[in-house]
């Protein structure tokens, strides 16, 4: 068999994120030795996300309901919103099983050199959802990168004025490592981010 046939495949492998020229050969090779039934299953995911997947119009969550199923829950905490850059960050913290509130996606994170500025992002429907009623808390947890600090320090700004508490998602050392090992700007964070005992 020719090598060529798998080029299209491996070319498109690696415009995934994360994925290498190497690494979309080894993936190219595993769906070529995949059962038929398995590889048309692995297709058939892709395209039914791809048809049924869409913004949830309240939170910016990825979904297959319009509201999404968090923003639908009845049971979830409305006074409290924790604003995200992206869908997958929902995920993670919905592993923790300690948040009870609801979401908001800004779908990415400032960046001027990257022509990402407010108006690309989700931030004006965060501020609708404020001044709407009912919110006590938001939670910002972008990332704790470059970015994700400048977002967070926009979005207080414009939350100062609608009298509603801002707090920001606490970061710093890992459980199980060594303070010797941690960078300067990690081990601020955690001294900056210290509470009572």
């Amino acid at each position: 068999m020719s090598q060529n046939i798998l080029d299209p495949l491996i070319n498109q492998l690696t415009r995934l994120p994360g994925v290498g020229r190497k690494s979309a050969q080894r993936l190219a090779f595993f769906i070529l030795n995949l059962p038929p039934e398995e590889a048309q299953a692995l297709a058939g995911a892709i395209l039914e996300v791809k048809a049924k997947a869409r913004f949830c119009s309240t939170c910016f969550n990825i979904a297959d309901s319009d509201p999404c199923a968090i923003c639908s829950n009845a049971g979830r905490d409305r006074s409290r919103i924790c604003v995200v850059e992206e869908p997958s960050n929902i995920i993670a913290v919905e592993r923790t099983r300690c948040f009870n509130g609801v979401y908001h996606v800004l779908l990415g994170a400032l960046s001027p050199v990257d022509g990402i500025t407010p108006d690309r992002l989700k931030i004006d429907e965060l501020l609708k959802r404020v001044r709407a009623g009912g919110v006590e808390e938001v939670i910002l947890a972008t990332n704790p990168n470059t970015k994700g600090e400048m977002t967070a320090r926009y979005i207080t700004e414009l939350l100062k004025p609608l009298q509603v508490r801002v707090s920001r998602i606490a970061y710093g050392l890992p459980i199980g490592s060594d303070i010797e090992f941690a960078d300067e700007v990690t081990l601020t964070k955690s001294l900056e981010g210290r509470r009572e005992l």
